[in-house]
């Protein structure tokens, strides 16, 4: 689930969030309707590349000139995400079914400032200065499902997802809250919770695959995407620990600037958790508060990341020892 000032690909922006899967993410949910909700904040930071790339794709240059370019990128985003899902109580295939379907709004921003050298031939031009741009709307949706099996301390999921491109997306702006353009994802995950002793690790894998923007004739690679946590509960309804990400894109993109080459992007990022599973009346609530600092980025933004998450869903039954958590999916 994406915003055009965090992440290549495109001018430096994937489909895939780093982040969106986290601790207990294959554990099964209780039957019925849930909602969750995140507030999502990044303050991203970029230079030469991702910058130089955003400017091609809002026409500042021809993709036939020669650049030398010495320019910092500064982004950052508010946003809200939504996802009201379904459980099955039915098993599919011996494990439990799950659909849904995520959407967002909020503000971003992006600044460009530095000093940029073009040429044809014989003939150089050199201009310095900034740009900038901000946008509050909507953003894409992203229908999911997903399939959990349950057995003892083991858990397995698999998932599919996808990008519908019907949030505010222009070529010509900086900000975006759309990336232009269609994409599937799937992958599987794995959690081992074992509520005698109170710990839990998960982890997600998969794979992104990116349709032609129409708008820019620009594709963007195959993304690998790795996203994982680990907790200790400190007591039945509070749990600390770790989370992390890696991200990779695997094939080069196509129709874009020549000398920015397959514009293959990369980052890594880790930081701490705190979760707190309580009753609401007769339902089940679930707050998590993490945050990631990135680094070993290539061909993309990277700064740091906050998200705070809150859901409601159905109370599991009282015989039911593993406390569960309702993950933000797209």
């Amino acid at each position: 689930m994406p915003t055009q000032i965090a992440r290549a690909d495109e001018a430096g922006v994937s489909f895939w969030l780093p982040g969106l899967f986290g601790s207990l993410a294959a554990v099964p949910q209780t039957p019925g309707w849930s909602m969750g909700a995140v507030y999502y904040h990044t303050s991203l930071k970029d230079s030469g590349s991702v910058a130089a790339a955003k400017q091609f794709q809002i026409g500042r240059f021809s993709p036939t000139v020669n650049i030398s370019l010495n320019a910092n990128l500064n982004a950052q985003g508010d946003l809200t995400i939504l996802s009201p899902t379904y459980t099955f109580a039915t098993p599919v295939l011996g494990g439990q079914l799950a659909i849904g379907l995520t959407g967002m709004f909020g503000r971003t921003s992006v600044g460009i400032d530095g000093m940029l050298t073009t040429g044809f031939g014989q003939f150089w031009h050199t201009r310095t200065g900034s740009i900038s741009d901000s946008l509050t709307s909507v953003g894409d949706l992203y229908p999911i499902m997903s399939l959990k099996w349950h057995n003892g301390v083991h858990n397995w999921m698999v998932y599919a997802t996808g990008d519908i491109p019907v949030g505010a997306y222009s070529p010509g702006r900086l900000a975006n809250l759309g990336i232009g353009h269609g994409a599937i994802d799937g992958g599987g995950g794995y959690t081992y919770l074992d509520p005698a002793a109170g710990y839990e690790v998960s982890g997600v894998a998969g794979f992104t695959y990116n349709f032609k923007n129409p708008d820019t004739q620009y594709r963007s690679g195959i993304d690998f995407h790795f996203d994982w946590g680990a907790s200790k509960f400190l007591s039945k309804q509070v749990f600390v620990g770790l989370v992390g990400y890696a991200y990779q894109q695997i094939s080069d993109d196509s129709g874009g600037l020549p000398i920015l080459g397959g514009f293959r992007s990369r980052v890594v990022g880790v930081g701490p958790q705190i979760g707190y599973i309580f009753p609401i009346g007769d339902l089940h609530g679930y707050l998590n508060l993490k945050g990631y600092g990135e680094f070993a980025a290539a061909n993309r933004p990277s700064g740091w990341n906050t998200w705070l998450t809150f859901a409601v869903s159905a109370a599991p039954p009282e015989s039911t020892v593993a406390p569960t958590k309702h993950p933000i999916t797209k």
